[in-house]
């Protein structure tokens, strides 16, 4: 060390308070870094929420196409059904169009025109059951808008107001769906239904 050098560092202690000299304190190293416990807690509850969240969504989408799956095989015929009525329609306006007498009076071939022609309707509504549609029997049956379709007002005071005494085309659903809701005539002028037998009969219409 040159002498100037040493007289500036002489100088520069003596302009010190007292004369002291300061004393530098090593850096604290421990305390500025984390805890490594911590820092592996931290994580292991992260992973351990993306897990379960990760679950709850393979959860829900199991449930999503379990339910499509049952719709797609439930539903699946639904055109075909919708196509089939009208063969339904056909067969029953067929048997409709013999009189009541003429079918009783029926004897041979007429007679078993007439018995094949019923045995092909049953044949034909059991089918459709079997593959979930199902013919609407809504006749004395309160209105129910969900599944009827009202086409006029009958009056008569003899039922309750609202009742269906009329059925001008058949209804279906599928499943718990309308396939094709049933055509009717409703009474009108009667009592008004009380409120149990307006429940039941929605609940019988569905």
């Amino acid at each position: 060390m040159t002498p100037n050098e040493t007289d500036s560092h002489a100088m520069s202690n003596e302009d010190r308070p007292n004369g002291e000299i300061p004393v530098q304190e090593p850096a604290n190293d421990t305390a500025a870094q984390p805890d490594p416990v911590s820092v592996l807690e931290a994580e292991k509850q992260d992973l351990k929420d993306k897990l379960l969240r990760t679950l709850a969504d393979m959860e829900n989408l199991r449930r999503r196409t379990e339910r499509e799956v049952a719709d797609a095989r439930s539903y699946a015929v639904t055109n075909f059904a919708r196509d089939m009525l009208n063969v339904a329609d056909n067969v029953r306006r067929a048997l409709e169009n013999v009189p009541a007498e003429a079918r009783a009076a029926a004897e041979g071939p007429l007679q078993a025109l007439v018995e094949g022609i019923e045995l092909t309707e049953r044949d034909l509504l059991k089918t459709l059951e079997r593959h979930g549609v199902k013919k609407l029997e809504p006749q004395g049956q309160r209105f129910d808008p969900n599944v009827h379709q009202a086409m006029f007002e009958v009056p008569n005071p003899d039922v309750p107001n609202g009742t269906v005494v009329q059925v001008v085309q058949s209804g279906y659903v599928i499943g718990e769906r309308v396939l094709r809701p049933a055509l009717v005539g409703v009474a009108k002028g009667g009592p008004k239904a009380a409120a149990g037998e307006a429940e039941a009969g929605a609940s019988n219409a569905s």
